[in-house]
This record gives C-alpha cells, sequence and structure tokens, in this order.
C-alpha cells in the first residue's frame, strides 16, 4: 500500500500540472510511509526478526572488529531511514570530510532506505547496520515487540509534522481547524488519531479528506488544510509561488523527537567506545550542516542523491528549515542529539496517544552522549 502511494503520487505530479514536485517533495516525503507502520506493521517484529535477536550469526556488516577502546574499529554501516536526501547532511559532511576515518573507522557505507527497504529496526537487530535512524513511535512499537533496541540521541528536538495552509486562508492553531476540510494521507491515520487525542480536538468538527501526497488540491481550494511536514511540501510549493502557512503539531501538544538513533542493547554494553566515535563523528558533520545549511543540501543533490531529482535550491530550503529543529535552546546548551528528561516524559506520554506504551528506561539511553560531551565539552 505505502509503495503504491508513492509511486502514484509522483505520477500524479507530473500528469496534474505540478512536474516539480516530483523531484523534490514527491520522493522527500518518506515518513508518511514509515509512520504509517505504527499501528499496522507491528507484524514485522515477529517471527523471524525476534528469532535473530538472540543470535550472534547472520551478520552481514561489519560492527568493529576490534575490541572496544581500540581505534580499529572497523566499517561503520549506518542505516537512513529514507532515500539519500539533505535529511541525512551531518552524516553525509561526516564522510565526505573524513571525521568518521579521524574516528577509527576504517570507511562508512551509508545505506539509504525507500519504499521497498526492509525496517530500519530490522537491518539494526539483524545487525546489517550497526546504528539506523528512525523515531520513538516505530522503535518503541519494535521495544515492545521484542526488539532488543535503544535510542542514544536525537537529531530533530521537534518533530517535522505539521499543517499546512494558504496564507491567503491560514490556519495557525489547532482550533483554526474545526469547520475546515484537512487533507490527510491514508498511511498517516495513526499520526493523525494521536495527535487528535493529543491536543484534546473534537474530531467531529473537523471534516477530515482522504488525500493521497501530491499537495495541489490546496491550492485549489479542495481543502483547507494539508498534513504534511514542515521540511517538505511547504518548501516545494514555495518554490512554486504560493505563500503558504504552517503550524507544529511539536508545538501544540504533540512533543515527538525524530531522526532517533537507534542501536542493539548489546552493542551499547559491549562497544560503548565504539558508539562514541560514531556520535562524536556525526555531532561534527551536524555542526557544519548548522553552520552551511548549503553545504549538505549540495552533497545531497549532487553526490550521495546524485540521480534522485533533487535540486540543490530545494534542499538548502529543507536544510535550513530542519536546523530549526534540531538546534534548539536545550541542545544549545546541553549539546546536539540530547534530550532533556523533561523531553522524555512528553514523548512517553505522546507515544501513549498512539498506542505505544513503553517506559523512558526500555527506549532511551543516552548515556553514551553524556560520556562524550563530559570528555570533550568543545563539542557542544
Amino acid at each position: 500500500m505505502t509503495s503504491e502511494d508513492r509511486h502514484n503520487r509522483a505520477n500524479r505530479a507530473g500528469a496534474e500540472g505540478m512536474p516539480a514536485l516530483r523531484a523534490r517533495s514527491s520522493i522527500d516525503r518518506r515518513r508518511f510511509l514509515v509512520r504509517g507502520l505504527q499501528a499496522g506493521g507491528l507484524a514485522m517484529f515477529g517471527g523471524p526478526l525476534l528469532a535473530a535477536c538472540g543470535s550472534e550469526s547472520g551478520s552481514t556488516a561489519s560492527s568493529g572488529s576490534s575490541a572496544s577502546g581500540s581505534k580499529g574499529f572497523g566499517e561503520l554501516t549506518l542505516r537512513l531511514s529514507w532515500i539519500k536526501n539533505v535529511e541525512f547532511a551531518g552524516s553525509y559532511i561526516a564522510d565526505s570530510k573524513g571525521y568518521y576515518t579521524d574516528e577509527g573507522f576504517s570507511k562508512a557505507t551509508l545505506i539509504g532506505g525507500g519504499p521497498s527497504a526492509t525496517p530500519m529496526e530490522t537491518d539494526v537487530v539483524t545487525k546489517k547496520a550497526l546504528v539506523g535512524i528512525s523515531a520513538p513511535d516505530i522503535t518503541g512499537a519494535a521495544i515492545v515487540k521484542g526488539a532488543p533496541l535503544k535510542i542514544i540521541g536525537a537529531q530533530y528536538q521537534k518533530n517535522p509534522f505539521c499543517i499546512m495552509s494558504m496564507a491567503k486562508d491560514p490556519i495557525t492553531k489547532p482550533e483554526d481547524m474545526y469547520g475546515k476540510k484537512i487533507g490527510v494521507q491514508a498511511s498517516n491515520e495513526s499520526v493523525w488519531a494521536a495527535f487528535v487525542k493529543a491536543a484534546k480536538l473534537d474530531a467531529s468538527k473537523i471534516t477530515k479528506v482522504p488525500v493521497q501526497f501530491d499537495p495541489l488540491p490546496l491550492t485549489q481550494g479542495t481543502v483547507d488544510g494539508w498534513f504534511s511536514f514542515v521540511t517538505n511540501e511547504p518548501n516545494a510549493l514555495r518554490l512554486k509561488g504560493f505563500e503558504v502557512e504552517t503550524f507544529l503539531l511539536a508545538d501544540v501538544g504533540y512533543p515527538l523527537v525524530s531522526e532517533a538513533y537507534i542501536v542493539r542493547q548489546d552493542t551499547i554494553d559491549k562497544q560503548r567506545d565504539l558508539l562514541k566515535a560514531f556520535l562524536r563523528a556525526e555531532i561534527r558533520g551536524w555542526k557544519d550542516s548548522i553552520a552551511d545549511p548549503a553545504l549538505g543540501a549540495k552533497l545531497a543533490a549532487e553526490t550521495y542523491g546524485k540521480g534522485l531529482g533533487l535540486t540543490t535550491e530545494e534542499q538548502t530550503l529543507e536544510s535550513k528549515d530542519q536546523n530549526k529543529l534540531i538546534l534548539t535552546a536545550d541542545t544549545k546548551k546541553n549539546g546536539l542529539f540530547t534530550v532533556t528528561q523533561e523531553l522524555i516524559e512528553e514523548n512517553i506520554q505522546t507515544l501513549k496517544y498512539g498506542g505505544v506504551d513503553i517506559t523512558a528506561e526500555k527506549l532511551f539511553d543516552l548515556s553514551l552522549l553524556e560520556e562524550v560531551y563530559k570528555e570533550d565539552p568543545s563539542l557542544i
């Protein structure tokens, strides 16, 4: 279902008079696909995957050939949560500038995702990847089903989901949706439902309209609002000359970090130095991305995501917007990827609205980041 949605969306973008969206937002809009796994895809963590959890055999990628504490960590395998767009700018920079090799890795392999890719959690559990990038709702659901995973840091301190509207008739807060038509994609139903509960909205006062992913109906007035990522569709429409308004779900009752680093529990237990080396390289890469949003955008469009139809112009806009989700007052004070205890507790409550009942201790382990910043405060 989800892969068909994405392919259909790309086809419609060209057929309905907005070809630029095909090269920009249609391939960038990934978590609309992934988030839908929360409610309907939990079965993917049963059977063969759980059987692999207890086995050390069958690893298809090196996660460090020497003992923890050495500088010969071997090859780093990082599983990205979607195609190689600017969402992973910091990793591209860390790779291209040699930050991974500086930290003792022989090379870095960035594994892209996509509609037909296996879930990120599966690749980490089965050791195809040392580290994966995912989200608390997906990882939390996997842990509840038995996956031996933990989140060790989060790039986005604010969830990127937003409600987009046209600037001439703006929707600036949840209650503004009352009496309006809001376009919501089928694969995002679980997130929408959780948000309605979290924001304590009266769903009967909102007309939810089933839509796909091309936001053309919003520009034509077919709907009044659009379920979106703040980094993607809004920028695609702006480049087409449309003026739009957005508000983040994270600011109105749906706090949930995103782009979270996930690893196996036994990797935390046995290879702490390796993971800390990885985090140091990522921190350096993302600090560079924040300082120069165009740097990672250019790498995405011209190198790592070459051939995907990305443009440096649109990717730079996305890079600037995602930096606002990454750099907050708390991360300025405590360091990138850190999550405060208050935000962790808010995340746990938000997950419950979506049907994922898990404790903070089972989902998060930020001790590695604490050690990294304690050992080298200059990284903050």
